[in-house]
């Protein structure tokens, strides 16, 4: 781990993976209503440990879309979310 959730104005360093169920938990509210979401998956760059994705959320229903740049990064076997900035739907 670390890794880093990039707002604006406000940059959120994740060094415990409890920070980051944290995070999620506590957003759950804001997509009450919401019956379904589509992900759009753009890959814009790869290498051998980093990926770089832009995604596009789609809610149906209570809650505005959503854009995201993830970086994840080469753990062992598996990926992880390294930089998390949010761009605009």
């Amino acid at each position: 781990m670390p890794a880093l959730i990039e707002f604006p104005e406000q940059a959120i360093v994740v060094s415990d993976p409890r920070q980051t169920e944290e995070f999620f938990a506590g957003a759950f509210g804001q997509y009450a209503g919401v019956s379904a979401t589509d992900a759009a998956v753009a890959v814009v760059a790869a290498s051998r440990h980093s990926i770089w994705a832009d995604v596009t959320w789609n809610h149906h229903g209570g809650a505005p879309d959503e854009r995201n740049m993830y970086q994840l990064v080469r753990s062992g076997e598996d990926w992880k979310i390294a930089v998390l900035t949010p761009l605009n739907a």
